[in-house]
């Protein structure tokens, strides 16, 4: 069976997105039956080709309210509307300024924002499920999302927590026929400190993909 074909989007500044998708590409090399590229955006404005999408098998999207429009945007929505198969780190919960619905329609999310930072977010599961195979609880450094209540049909796979708080941070569900894998964590620090993180990520690629 051929390798999947993960296509990455990169345009998350705040969060160093092209370097912690470098590390992650670096770490499935060799692991696992995944082959990426990576699209990245030099600013919130820049126009970048979307074409790759096109042929991919899984699309990961690592991106911050980018002014993506017209064509390239369009063919961003007739992915997701399509039932393809989606992978969402971090600020994909608001990737493109001009569709933020993207997080309620198609990743089942319900970002409003975030606690502030200084505490160590906690994760554990909350459900067993193939994406969480090989992975422990683990702590996160990046301030917790407030996402609840997810929207139905949504698969609670991680909670994390701080000592005031507990919010979702991973989950699954299908959008249109196709499996979607979203996690509100994706700190530089999960990328480079947290292996447990990246087994996630690489589980959701091959999950979302049909391998797992």
């Amino acid at each position: 069976m051929p390798n999947l074909k993960l296509c990455m989007i990169s345009g998350s500044f705040e969060y160093d997105a092209q370097q912690s998708l470098q590390l992650f590409a670096e770490h499935i090399d060799g692991r696992f039956p995944i082959d990426t590229n990576v699209i990245v955006y030099a600013n919130e404005d820049d126009d970048r080709d979307l074409s790759p999408i096109d042929d991919c098998d899984v699309l990961l999207v690592f991106t911050r309210r980018l002014n993506t429009a017209g064509a390239q945007l369009d063919r961003f929505i007739a992915y997701c509307d399509a039932g393809r198969p989606i992978v969402g780190v971090r600020t994909a919960s608001h990737a493109f300024q001009n569709w933020l619905v993207f997080d309620r329609q198609v990743l089942g999310g319900n970002y409003q924002g975030h606690y502030g930072t200084g505490s160590v977010c906690r994760v554990e599961r909350a459900a067993d499920h193939p994406i969480l195979e090989g992975v422990s609880a683990f702590d996160s450094h990046g301030s917790l999302y407030k996402n609840t209540p997810l929207a139905p049909g949504t698969v609670l796979l991680l909670n994390g927590s701080t000592p005031e708080h507990v919010e979702p941070v991973a989950w699954t569900r299908f959008h249109n026929g196709g499996r979607v894998f979203y996690t509100s964590l994706g700190h530089q620090k999960d990328f480079s400190d947290a292996p447990d993180f990246l087994r996630l990520l690489a589980n959701g690629v091959l999950w979302a993909g049909g391998r797992i």
